[in-house]
């Protein structure tokens, strides 16, 4: 799984920023959920999907700041 990289992110409209969001969040939940299953066996995804998702909410709270 590759990270999502500011620069790209900050490319993609308010609504496709929302749903890479959901997507994320959807995907992080499954993720975990396998890795607590002990059915994950790539555990550094876990850590990529969470920076990701820091990565989209700082840039919708930059948009909203107007930064």
């Amino acid at each position: 799984m590759k990270p999502h990289y500011a620069k790209d992110l900050r490319e993609l409209s308010d609504k496709e920023l929302a749903n890479l969001y959901d997507e994320s969040k959807e995907n992080f939940m499954r993720l975990s959920i396998q890795n607590s299953l002990k059915q994950l066996n790539d555990t550094a995804s876990l850590k990529i999907v969470k920076k990701d998702i820091a990565r989209i909410l700082t840039i919708m709270k930059e948009r909203n700041l107007s930064i």
